[in-house]
């Protein structure tokens, strides 16, 4: 953290990408250059822009401690075209395989990486036409694109960004896009949205897992009614059943084993919600289907409840690191911007042992403006070590 050119070495690899078609050897803005400015905009809130980002690249102690020239507003906004994000992506799985994996010992029975599966909106601005999907009232759109998200659990980190229209329709359908990019050796943490079939069938023949929370009026047969132990009792659940999905008419019914469990919770009506926030209602019970017939009830619920931390890790991706709007509307540049604020967190993690807090990135901030020293960083970073994880 002695300034951000530490950081330019793990970006090196990245200066030839997108410079075959250079036959004049002119380029003066290179893919490693465009991701250190990207970084620097992350890493300092007083920039909000894409133009802010441009000024900031005339100024001489940008350019001398990144090691960039000045950066025209066109370079920047139309060289993303070239550049190649998967170079990037694979810099980021790099470093998240080099976090360590605390996943608890009452996990341990899970003998897959536990992934939590998402998709969240990042906004752009409404005139991308092609991308608006949502109408907000006097004639707004909401309008931006879709990034569906695997997230490992334990190790703190997106193992895979899928980047979609935000519109979830077709090709865009989380679903659709979640069977595409399956894995073998995986217990994926679902959300009713992920209740199809079809997909749990492709899981299971993947040689994967699948925890869902399903519709309050599924249609299944109960084949047999397991026995909870005092634990599951205690922890409000009220069945655990192998059940047979679908009836004569379904098309495609699960063709594995399944098994669901039921946890009793506070029910909902969601029409009579009076704040801003959505959610579907509920009967007051929640029903969690998963083809893991050997672990307890009780670690079944707990595991669909981890399913929580990928939403924890949009919102930190979107308030912390500044991207709840998009600094490029093309999808490399979109790519890119989302990979690099992955990066500032696996940096953030790896110096301090700890998921990024809001303090942590201030003090980071603080002192690549010059305001704190690095005593004054690394004292920070001390008393993070000292309380507990």
């Amino acid at each position: 953290m002695k300034d951000l050119r530490a950081i330019a070495k793990l970006l090196d690899r990245l200066h030839e990408v997108g410079t075959k078609r250079d036959k004049a050897k002119n380029r003066d803005l290179h893919m490693d250059q465009y991701c250190l400015l990207v970084l620097m905009w992350i890493y300092n809130p007083i920039l909000t822009s894409m133009r802010g980002l441009q000024e900031a690249s005339n100024l001489k102690e940008v350019q001398k401690r990144l090691g960039v020239g000045r950066a025209s507003l066109g370079s920047l906004s139309e060289s993303v075209s070239i550049f190649d994000p998967e170079p990037l992506a694979e810099l980021a799985n790099e470093l998240s395989q080099k976090l360590p994996n605390r996943t608890p010992q009452n996990f341990s029975a899970v003998d897959k990486r536990i992934t939590a599966v998402d998709g969240s909106v990042f906004k752009v601005l409404s005139q991308i036409a092609k991308l608006a999907w949502l109408p907000v009232g006097n004639g707004k759109h909401r309008c931006g694109y879709r990034l569906h998200t695997q997230f490992e659990v334990f190790r703190g980190t997106p193992s895979r960004v899928d980047l979609t229209p935000a519109n979830p329709k077709g090709s865009s359908d989380e679903r659709v896009v979640l069977e595409k990019t399956l894995e073998p050796e995986r217990c994926y943490l679902l959300d009713r949205g992920y209740e199809k079939y079809s997909l749990w069938n492709a899981i299971d023949v993947k040689g994967s897992q699948y925890v869902c929370r399903i519709r309050d009026n599924p249609a299944f047969e109960v084949l047999k009614e397991r026995p909870l132990s005092q634990k599951a009792v205690s922890e409000n659940i009220i069945s655990d059943l192998i059940v047979r999905f679908g009836g004569e008419q379904t098309k495609e019914p699960p063709n594995h084993a399944t098994r669901v469990v039921m946890i009793k919770i506070n029910p909902l009506d969601s029409r009579s919600r009076k704040d801003a926030i959505s959610a579907p209602s509920s009967d007051g019970v929640l029903r969690i289907v998963t083809n893991n017939l050997d672990i307890p009830a009780e670690i079944v619920a707990a595991l669909y409840l981890l399913r929580w931390t990928i939403e924890l890790y949009f919102r930190m991706i979107k308030q912390l690191l500044g991207c709840r709007h998009l600094l490029s509307h093309k999808p490399n540049g979109v790519t890119i911007q989302i990979y690099l604020a992955i990066i500032a967190c696996i940096l953030i993690m790896s110096i301090t042992g700890k998921s990024p807090t809001k303090r942590t990135y201030e003090m980071i901030s603080f002192y690549l403006m010059g305001w704190a020293s690095i005593d004054e960083l690394e004292e920070h970073i001390k008393k993070l070590s000292e309380r507990p994880a």
